[in-house]
């Protein structure tokens, strides 16, 4: 009886994460870049549904030119040009965009910067694993949650 209603639950995350418009991730760190693709590919993502940008001024020009908006957000904290702030700050204040789940995912584990975060309206502040498969497990959780059981409500 477990079992059925484990595959049932994967097959019901499976359709779920089908249906993902994408993920957008702003990181500056190539080689964290390349890690988030391939922990989320791992995690039954396909790699058509991630978006990279490399900093906060790319992620709005991003999110100002398309039509279809992003799934998530994963936010880095620490970027060039403009941070993770005060992305979080303009996205939140905007009213096309504030709906779309938040996610910061950094290295900082400073209770400052969480709280900040959070004032800011972050849904959800991840410190980034220092290994693969602690990574790997973080976007399982992740996606399992703000993919396949979060319910959004757009205004």
């Amino acid at each position: 009886m477990r079992a059925a209603s484990l595959m049932k639950n994967s097959n019901t995350l499976s359709k779920r994460l089908r249906s993902v418009s994408y993920i957008l991730i702003a990181d500056d760190d190539l080689d964290d870049q390349e890690l988030i693709r391939d922990a989320l590919v791992e995690n039954e993502l396909s790699e058509d549904k991630l978006r990279f940008v490399a900093d906060g001024e790319e992620l709005l020009d991003a999110l100002s030119e398309v039509k279809i908006l992003p799934s998530m957000i994963l936010l880095d904290l620490n970027m060039p040009r403009m941070g993770g702030r005060e992305v979080l700050s303009h996205i939140k204040l905007n009213d096309r965009l504030k709906h779309i789940p938040v996610i910061m995912f950094t290295t900082s584990d400073s209770e400052v910067e969480i709280r900040q975060c959070y004032t800011l309206g972050s849904n959800a502040y991840m410190t980034k694993p220092a290994h693969y498969s602690d990574l790997v497990e973080a976007m399982r959780v992740l996606t399992q949650y703000w993919l396949g059981q979060a319910r959004i409500v757009m205004d």
